[in-house]
């Protein structure tokens, strides 16, 4: 038996998760009378980490709202930046987004990343147990219930990767300050205490050196300093002065 029928409106930026014939403007949606709006939205595969606002009738409501018949329902994006209140800003991403992670990292940005493949299920408590932002290109993970807070990362190129998570949530940075392979704290190392951990050549040619209060990893600036630097200096320019100014 069928149940309401609602007309829905996806804004735009939020069509291209949905099959082709739910991207029109407007497009029926026969509920079950039972289900939320939230659970209605999810159902078209719209994952509600990437849903602001709500309009049922030209009113905002909340996802828990169980749709009539009738109504019209209109489906906005997260509005960018996004805030995130509850706790310090601080990341968790899947196994797929490695780069990404090294890129955050080498800005300051805490980014927690395991290269072995933990699971959902882990991921999604990691992110409610440590309160972190969870990104990820699956839909279905950012759909987990126990998630503290979550994101889609819309491209799947690096640079793109980088633009889209700094431009929504416009974390503080710091570049050179953590530590790239295990997202520790970073220190200035004298040469003498880190000798023992350089290769010949290494020593011979550098002076300035940093040490991961973690992991111990020494750092400094070799061959591909130049590429590292060119992705700092285009987040800087872009995005350095951006959470000084939604303060």
């Amino acid at each position: 038996m069928n149940g309401p029928e609602i007309h829905l409106s996806l804004a735009p930026e939020l069509r291209f998760f949905a099959v082709p014939e739910r991207r029109r403007p407007w497009t029926a949606v026969v509920t079950d009378g039972a289900s939320t709006l939230g659970h209605v939205v999810e159902s078209l595969g719209v994952p509600l980490t990437e849903v602001g606002r709500l309009v049922v009738n030209g009113e905002e409501t909340a996802v828990s709202h169980v749709p009539s018949a009738g109504e019209t329902v209109e489906v906005h994006p997260v509005v960018r930046p996004q805030r995130v209140p509850g706790a310090p800003l601080r990341f968790l991403l899947d196994v797929h987004l490695g780069t990404l992670a090294r890129r955050m990292r080498l800005l300051g940005v805490d980014a927690a990343y395991e290269s072995e493949d933990i699971g959902d299920p882990e991921l999604a408590a990691r992110s409610a147990a440590q309160r972190r932002v969870l990104l990820s290109r699956d839909r279905g993970l950012l759909r987990r219930r126990e998630l503290w807070a979550g994101a889609y990362v819309y491209s799947d190129r690096p640079d793109e990767q980088l633009r889209d998570v700094l431009g929504r949530f416009t974390p503080s940075l710091a570049p050179w300050t953590r530590c790239t392979a295990c997202n520790g704290p970073l220190e200035d190392a004298d040469k003498e205490s880190v000798r023992e951990r350089l290769q010949h050549g290494t020593r011979r040619t550098y002076e300035v050196f940093a040490r991961c209060t973690v992991c111990e990893r020494v750092y400094w600036r070799g061959a591909h300093h130049a590429r590292l630097e060119a992705i700092v200096a285009g987040a800087m320019d872009e995005f350095g002065d951006a959470r000084a100014a939604l303060s």
